[in-house]
């Protein structure tokens, strides 16, 4: 997608449904309910956007489109949870800053927060024609791997990325590893979920088995699913900028020269980065949309400001320091880094 497609995604002519929309900030917190459901404080720190029925259990029975009353989604129908982990900072003096969020381009004045895509084909198909079966209720699923530290390990996930921006339109080249140079306008990171279902199971003891990519080539040139997961579902992708760029004085960085950012799990070469999605929308919503003429906007789904989306949030379950200079990454006090 190249840094004018923004532009022409919000300018082609409808033949079915793509759906790029934003969420503001719905908490930064050091909970995980689809990884470690219950447990709080989880292992390393979150930032989520989404409904605002978040705990830290996330009971698959219970229907979170009719739980929910407010979402930090652009709509309205949208009670999921989306997340990933937080970017930090390391300043050469060793200690830690959180990196903020800003908005993507189009959703200007949002907190924070994610741009969500769910696709029928790939992002540069303005036809969208394919077909595709809505997530359900109690689904949920995860993507990537906390613990990689190698290229090799990272490989297994197809279109875990960051984006060195120079403009806020920004969209290539990608790269598989945290960039290693200043970037003008921030990192994006992009996380793509596999499309493939098993059609019978809504999660699985990983969060992944009952998701595979296409038995050959990719979502985006049309690959079959595999006869164990026959199901084509809408391609999940999340787009978060994070804004480096206050942390761009080279004075900071480490002396010889290595990027100084971390992820909260304590991974320096980005290939930890990971994903986690609950299904949330109300009744069929997604499912009509994805049935209907929808190209980033959709006549079918209702939707809210950016100062609606703003006003949803959650307190924090996990009270400790998460911003200003810190000695060390909640949760990480005895990692070297």
């Amino acid at each position: 997608m190249h840094s004018q497609s923004l532009v022409a995604l919000a300018l082609a002519s409808p033949a079915a449904a793509l759906l790029r929309f934003g969420c503001s900030q719905l908490v930064v917190d050091r909970i995980d309910p689809l990884v470690n459901p219950g447990v709080a404080p989880s292992p390393h720190l979150h930032q989520i956007i989404g409904g605002n029925s978040l705990n830290i259990s996330m009971d698959p029975a219970v229907d979170i489109g009719e739980t929910a009353s407010c979402t930090t989604c652009q709509f309205t129908e949208d009670f999921s949870n989306y997340w990933t982990a937080v970017l930090f900072f390391q300043h050469r003096n060793g200690s830690f800053h959180r990196v903020p969020i800003i908005p993507n381009a189009g959703f200007e004045g949002s907190k924070g927060g994610m741009t969500v895509y769910y696709m029928q084909d790939g992002l540069a198909n303005y036809q969208q024609t394919s077909k595709v079966t809505a997530f359900r209720q109690g689904f949920r699923q995860l993507v990537g791997e906390a613990n990689y530290r190698t290229k090799k390990d990272a490989q297994r996930f197809r279109q875990l990325t960051y984006t060195c921006l120079e403009t806020i339109g920004t969209r290539f080249p990608e790269t598989m590893n945290l960039p290693d140079k200043p970037c003008k306008t921030g990192i994006m990171a992009n996380v793509r979920f596999p499309t493939c279902w098993d059609g019978k199971n809504l999660d699985s003891p990983d969060h992944m088995s009952h998701m595979a990519y296409p038995e050959q080539g990719t979502f985006e040139s049309g690959g079959p699913c595999p006869a164990s997961h026959p199901v084509r579902v809408p391609q999940l992708m999340y787009e978060t900028i994070w804004d480096t760029s206050k942390f761009n004085n080279k004075d900071w960085w480490p002396e010889d020269g290595r990027q100084p950012f971390v992820w909260s799990m304590g991974d320096k070469t980005g290939f930890g980065t990971h994903g986690d999605y609950i299904f949330g929308w109300k009744g069929d919503s997604l499912q009509r949309a994805m049935d209907s003429p929808c190209y980033v906007n959709c006549p079918t789904l209702k939707t809210q400001s950016i100062s609606a989306m703003n006003k949803c949030a959650v307190e924090r379950v996990v009270d400790e320091p998460i911003d200003g200079w810190l000695d060390h990454i909640p949760g990480m006090e005895h990692l070297e880094l």
